[in-house]
């Protein structure tokens, strides 16, 4: 039975502490719109997304108005293009990119997540022209996010993925320059790309999934700050219940969002993930915890071991709010959309190095990182090739969304707008990879992805 204190618990959490549902997204599979000839191929996606999510951003705003829970964002994935369409050009595939942002305009959602390629072991013709198609997709359409999954513990990593990515990333920034390089920030690479992950710009619907499913993620960083506010001086243990019991209370809204979306849509209920995911508004912030747990910046000595706490503790307390867990789960680490973040990187506690350190213990990677418009294609490629490794060899997800900002340096700062914020140039180390990068190839599977 839920009491009175409960209910006043939980509506100070969405009035005070920036307490939301970051995102209902609905996966689509587009396989059965697969077609030889462009047009119809474009016509059967564009009729199925504006079918099946006509009622979605309508049903978001019943849900937010019936329980007065904020949900940030509406959006929509679907199945990664290079498994629905086998074109041999690469204009063909940015007239599909066009006809996902018309879709996506139509039904009102803010992203259209699938416009993606799974390369971890190798890549077939359509594949590499849909991947060189990326920049001019992502430059020419507003709402469309991409991602290419490079790497798994089962295949290892697809190294003439790794080294294209480095020019299909400059490339991006290049063509969307005027506006920061922003469309390096609606592109990300992934090492196990999971397939029900409701969070964009990775988001895609898996090949696993229902012909159409919703997956809910839920945020609540300023809740768990606050939280740990009470817990000043305590030791670990109480420190973990702590954060424990808020990720549960913060879960259980989730599940009350997403159980609610699938029944009102007839769609069935796909997964909670359990992440932390900040915004660049002040007390929403994952660094503001770090630094609550104890540590005077984000990324000072300390720093990993104050992520991989409260990383695990999210993960234990939201498992018992939810049977379906999935996605990413975990604290997201955006350079660009945490507060937090923005300021212990601007004086230099926080770098790239360590962000790749803390990220062997989150849930995603090098994220909305902003770094000088002249880094090498190579050089990103290296930066890429070492995340996609630690996703590799410990068995989990890992992902990169860096931004190099033509006509920036380190000093100067990028402008993203709304949830994307904006970050200080961040120093890349000068040394050259070129070499390496140049051996092309795959990185075999680890000793340990060999079980059955």
């Amino acid at each position: 039975m839920i009491n009175f204190f409960e209910v006043n618990e939980t509506n100070k959490m969405i009035d005070q502490e920036n307490l939301d549902v970051r995102t209902i997204t609905l996966g689509i599979n587009l396989l059965d719109c697969s077609d030889s000839n462009l047009e119809e191929l474009k016509k059967k996606i564009y009729n199925k997304i504006t079918t099946t999510a006509r009622d979605l951003v309508k049903v978001g705003k019943e849900i937010e108005t019936q329980y007065g829970i904020p949900i940030v964002n509406k959006r929509i994935s679907i199945t990664p293009i290079s498994l629905v369409a086998h074109f041999d050009n690469e204009e063909a595939y940015v007239s599909i990119a066009e006809t996902l942002d018309k879709a996506a305009k139509e039904v009102g959602v803010n992203f259209i997540g699938g416009f993606s390629a799974l390369v971890s072991k190798g890549m077939t013709r359509s594949d590499r022209m849909l991947m060189n198609s990326i920049p001019k997709a992502l430059a020419k359409t507003e709402r469309v996010c991409s991602s290419v999954n490079v790497g798994s513990t089962k295949t290892g990593i697809n190294m003439d993925a790794v080294k294209m990515i480095g020019r299909i990333i400059k490339e991006t920034a290049v063509l969307t320059q005027d506006k920061d390089s922003i469309g390096c920030a609606k592109f990300v690479v992934f090492c196990n790309a999971p397939d029900d992950n409701p969070f964009m710009a990775g988001a895609f619907h898996g090949v696993t999934e229902y012909d159409a499913v919703i997956n809910v993620g839920v945020s609540g960083p300023g809740v768990v700050k606050k939280a740990l506010e009470s817990a000043r001086g305590a030791d670990f243990g109480e420190l973990c219940e702590t954060i424990k019991k808020t990720a549960f209370k913060i879960t259980r809204v989730g599940q009350l969002v997403a159980m609610e979306a699938s029944k009102k849509l007839g769609i069935p209920f796909g997964i909670i993930d359990l992440s932390l995911a900040p915004t660049p508004a002040i007390g929403d912030s994952i660094a503001d915890i770090l630094e609550e747990i104890g540590v005077e910046y984000a990324g000072a000595p300390g720093t990993t071991a104050a992520l991989a706490l409260l990383n695990d503790q999210v993960k234990k307390g939201g498992a018992m709010a939810s049977s379906y867990v999935g996605g990413l789960s975990g604290a997201f680490i955006p350079v660009s959309e945490d507060q937090g973040m923005i300021k212990a990187a601007t004086i230099g506690a926080l770098t790239i190095e360590k962000l790749e350190a803390m990220s062997c213990v989150c849930s995603v990677g090098l994220d909305m990182v902003a770094i000088p418009g002249d880094t090498k294609e190579t050089t990103i490629s290296g930066i890429i090739a070492d995340e996609m490794a630690i996703g590799m060899i410990n068995q989990k997800t890992t992902a990169v969304r860096i931004i190099p900002v033509i006509g920036k340096k380190v000093g100067d700062s990028a402008e993203f707008g709304g949830l994307l914020g904006y970050a200080p140039i961040m120093p890349v180390n000068p040394y050259s990879c070129d070499r390496f990068i140049a051996r092309g190839g795959r990185i075999p599977a680890p000793i340990h992805s060999y079980k059955n």
